[in-house]
């Protein structure tokens, strides 16, 4: 802290609490033990020991330093009445909070009510930034913790050392580990939904951010401290004038350029080190590029017709541009490196080869055969940037030549330079630069990440319908039952002929359609085999869905050949099972498809790869948290059988793909501990998983947090391959999650389903119609324009729920399930001691408990209540809400009751401190929200276009839920 600090004004500790900085002793003032903590809430421990506190201590310095400077910055930029209002709010949520002071809430009811549109909007930004802050400081805080258990040698859960030790303990030969990762395939996939709520240009402020805060830890004098405070206020006051809203609908663009950007912060340098961590520790052994990147944005097309060819191709185009960009830069600097001279030692024939070829001619350089070579790369990789994005590079020392065609090209001369280095005493220079590189092409390629092709059967439907219509083959295909639709389907694929008539105009919908699969074959050609791997098919419900797809592809090349020949496939087709009942049907429909003749030949020919989706929102939504991770782990199972069977006939892989959202009430939770709960079998080296919303800013925008995400996945598919057990769980716990999961699948369709009025209330007592205005996302947040719940996407019916602190889909009906289980009966007892034993020794029910503590914890049916406001027919509101609270309530009696501990967040300490701090500053928010949504609601829609007032009052909502998704994080 800088000497003026010590004379700082009243004033100025004033902006410090408007900031809302959570101020831990200020909190302390009002112990927890004064007031029993109300249900819903975190109710930690008795208090952490000194040790514990001095572990965080670091945390809390920063944190109070973000927030100071957040307040000065308010002082300056809005005047002390603005600072004084927001300490005022602060102060009445924490005594509403923290001391249940009921004539708190009173207060801040009627100061809320009393606020203008612009103190409003002053209010929420302060909070919603202070959570943006607190994240910053909370990230740095998990990394120094990182760091210092390195240090000490302490093996962290989760980690790659952890993981091995556990292997090498095991009996795991280093070699066994290698071989599983040379055949396993680990993929965490980006996908654009509409619940990311930060602008790219402040994710980038407060990456900048970040790293101002991470070099405090290293900085020793007050000069470098009070240099370093001044570059992070430049950039608080940058956020405070930097608008966090959209004016305008984001675009698929957008959605690339977003997530391009942490290829640039992250995964490009951090992917390269992590393979360079394994191979330190598994010395000697060779490792494939098992861990890539994929990508959905740009090619899925589901509900969003705003994707179209001119859409994948932009995204193609654009992630070759960011891999080649980073190429070059890093070929660039290797020049500026190996500055070796012949004069002072020697190369390798093929290395000096590598220079002759070289353009540069440049007598300076002539006795450096690495720059010369360096030069020339640098050219032809600059020709293969332009060939392939039609951009130019940076610099240009000579003319840009011949481009090179293929990644392995460009990698065969990264090798001659290390292998020259390396025969020539120059080990050392390898591991800083050269090496990463050759890993990042390794990895990324000219193709970057993986894009996946998403369509909805239905789509695919209609446009073979049309084709078959217009080709006249079939009159009306729709109408034809699915054994008549796979007979016709597999003839057709058996025929040479295409479908398309020359002359014809087909329909808008058709030419977009098929001009994404034509644009799928040309950019297979110029990206590469990598480019695209994947054509995944939502709402899958029969083989006639895979089918259609397969004639679509041999429509335009990418399926050639017949079935009963040589058909070779160039993408693999992917199921997506996403509804409880398609979960029960897809072992099933995955048999018969295999079933017909020809179909496994042509899966083994093309590459003997099988990808299956399983969706976790839509089954959630359609049966609640734990039947739908229980369908899924039922589906898994029955998946792997099957295919244990069809690899009796020949090699064929299986890899799941785990359509996980943010939220737990959409397949969300630490990514760590679900590869582990999976089932035995199923992860056998192989897994893809989606990142999804603001999650993916919370897993990937600080390099070093993004870094050990990337580690814990690694490090779980290693142990559920090498050291799940091979036995399944033993019959009794299936049979008492099956009977769990009848119980609680009926209490959460009575509450969402059957209960009169439920959609209404959810309409009303959550912020759904506003989230569906706000600019965040390229695609609708309803399928069809309706109230139904069965239309409703599942991404935005989570994140309302999470906005309203009621998190319902992510512990609705377990409770009651719970409750009905144990019944009343003599064998009560011993149906509790057998969930006791579920939840002691079977990872997946353990960790779907986990879960749920988690989501409660976040829950508060306290704040949920002030959103009844909103419920015009108050006794439905208070009808339905009171439905709410009393399933909540079972759920946390149901906790209880098998884990043995009343307290939520027990086993997570880190989390419980977190919540502890963090939650009364996003209280305030929920509160301004619900003010500024009955202002909303209450002018007509036709009239608040007249209005000047309501353009602030649906700013200041856009706003809160910025800030509250920030403040929970993992709310999309």
């Amino acid at each position: 802290m800088p000497a003026s600090s010590a004379s700082r004004s009243r004033s100025a500790k004033a902006a410090s609490a408007a900031a809302a900085a959570p101020a831990p002793a200020r909190a302390a003032k009002t112990p927890r033990s004064k007031a029993p903590a109300p249900r819903g809430k975190v109710s930690p421990p008795p208090a952490a020991s000194r040790a514990a506190k001095d572990k965080n201590q670091p945390l809390m310095e920063d944190i109070r330093l973000l927030g100071r400077i957040l307040g000065e910055v308010i002082r300056e930029q809005e005047g002390r009445e603005a600072y004084e209002l927001v300490e005022k709010v602060r102060q009445l949520s924490v005594a509403f909070r923290l001391k249940r002071d009921a004539q708190a809430g009173k207060q801040m009811d009627k100061l809320l009510k009393s606020l203008s549109g612009e103190q409003t909007v002053s209010v929420i930004r302060a909070f919603s930034y202070f959570s943006h802050l607190a994240n910053i400081a909370e990230d740095r805080h998990h990394v120094r913790r990182r760091e210092i258990h390195d240090r000490e040698g302490s093996l962290q859960p989760g980690s790659l050392a952890y993981a091995l030790e556990r292997l090498f303990e095991a009996g795991v030969r280093p070699g066994e580990v290698a071989r599983t990762l040379q055949n396993g395939f680990v993929s965490p996939v980006l996908t654009a939904h509409p619940t990311e709520v930060q602008r790219k240009s402040i994710l980038d402020a407060e990456r900048a951010l970040a790293e101002l805060v991470t070099q405090r830890d290293h900085l020793h004098t007050d000069r470098e401290k009070a240099a370093n405070e001044s570059l992070i206020r430049a950039r608080v006051t940058q956020l405070w004038q930097t608008r966090m809203l959209r004016y305008s609908k984001l675009t698929v663009a957008d959605e690339i350029e977003n997530a391009l950007s942490y290829y640039h912060a992250t995964f490009l340098h951090q992917i390269p080190k992590l393979y360079a961590e394994l191979e330190e520790a598994l010395p000697g052994e060779s490792l494939s590029s098992f861990l890539r990147m994929g990508q959905w944005i740009g090619g899925d097309r589901d509900g969003n017709p705003n994707v179209t060819a001119d859409t994948l191709q932009l995204a193609l185009r654009r992630q070759s541009e960011v891999a080649l960009r980073h190429y070059l830069t890093e070929l660039h600097a290797l020049g500026a490196e190996l500055s070796i001279s012949l004069r002072l030692t020697g190369v390798t024939p093929a290395m000096q080869a590598l220079a002759e070829r070289s353009p540069d001619r440049n007598e300076h350089r002539m006795d450096e055969p690495y720059r010369r070579a360096l030069t020339g790369m640098y050219a032809r990789l600059a020709a293969t940037l332009q060939e392939l994005t039609g951009t130019e590079a940076l610099r240009h020392a000579v003319a840009p030549q011949s481009p090179y065609l293929t990644p392995d090209e460009l990698l065969a001369d990264l090798r001659t330079i290390q292998a020259s280095l390396e025969s020539h005493h120059a080990q050392a220079l390898i591991a800083p630069r050269l090496k990463p590189l050759i890993r990042a092409v390794q990895v990324f390629g000219f193709h970057l990440a993986t894009l996946d092709l998403r369509q909805s059967s239905d789509q695919h439907e209609a446009v073979v319908a049309e084709l078959l219509r217009t080709a006249r083959v079939c009159d009306d295909y729709s109408a034809l039952d699915e054994s008549e639709r796979r007979a016709l389907l597999q003839r057709l694929l058996n025929e040479t002929r295409p479908l398309r008539v020359l002359g014809i105009e087909y329909s808008e919908h058709a030419r977009r359609e098929l001009a994404i699969f034509e644009t799928a074959r040309e950019s297979l050609r110029r990206y590469g085999r990598e480019a695209l791997r994947h054509y995944i098919i939502s709402h899958t419900e029969d083989v006639s869905d895979l089918l259609e797809v397969q004639l679509l592809m041999k429509e335009v090349g990418l399926l050639r050949g017949t079935l009963d020949g040589e058909a070779v496939s160039d993408l693999i087709v992917v199921p997506l099972f996403e509804t409880i009942a398609d979960l029960r049907h897809a072992p099933q429909i995955m048999r018969s498809f295999y079933e017909l003749p020809g179909m496994a030949a042509l899966v083994r020919r093309s590459g003997g790869e099988q990808d299956i989706m399983l969706g976790y929102s839509d089954s959630n939504k359609d049966g609640g948290v734990f039947t739908s991770s229980w369908e899924l782990y039922r589906a898994e199972i029955a998946l792997v059988q099957l295919f244990d069977e069809l690899r009796q006939q020949g090699p064929l892989t299986l890899r799941l793909f785990h359509g996980r959202g943010g939220t737990v009430g959409r397949g969300g939770g630490p990514s760590y501990q679900a590869i582990l709960a999976q089932p035995p079998g199923t992860v056998n080296g192989q897994i893809r998983l989606t990142e999804q919303g603001e999650v993916i800013n919370s897993k990937y925008a600080n390099p070093e947090i993004g870094r050990r995400n990337l580690e814990t996945l690694v490090a779980a598919t290693l142990e559920a391959t090498l050291l799940h057990p091979t036995k399944p769980a033993p019959k009794s716990f299936m049979e008492a999650a099956q009977a769990l999961s009848d119980t609680s699948f009926a209490a959460y369709r009575g509450l969402v389903y059957d209960t009169p009025g439920f959609a209404d209330f959810f309409f009303a007592a959550t912020p759904i119609r506003e989230i569906a205005e706000l600019n965040i996302g390229s695609r609708p947040a309803s399928r069809k324009a309706t109230r139904a719940i069965e239309d409703l996407r599942a991404i935005p019916w989570g994140f309302s729920w999470g906005q309203s602190r009621i998190t319902l889909p992510g512990w609705c009906g377990f409770g009651s399930g719970v409750a009905s289980f144990l019944g009343k009966g003599a064998d009560r007892d011993e149906k509790l001691a057998l969930l006791k034993r579920m939840f002691k020794q079977w990872p997946f029910f353990r960790t779907l408990l986990s879960n749920l503590d988690m989501v409660l914890a976040k829950a508060d049916l306290d704040i949920a209540q002030r959103y009844l406001e909103l419920v015009e027919d108050k006794r439905l509101g208070k009808k339905i809400f009171s439905a709410i609270q009393a399933e909540f309530q079972r759920t946390e009696e149901a906790l209880a009751l098998i884990t043995g501990d009343g307290h939520r967040l027990a086993a997570n300490p880190a989390l419980a401190r977190s919540i502890e701090h963090r939650f009364p500053y996003i209280d305030p928010l929920n509160h301004l929200q619900v003010e500024l949504m009955r202002r909303y609601r209450a002018i007509p829609v036709e009239k608040r276009a007249e209005d000047p007032r309501m353009e602030r009052v649906q700013r200041g909502i856009h706003l809160s839920i910025n800030g509250i998704a920030a403040g929970l994080r993992n709310t999309g």
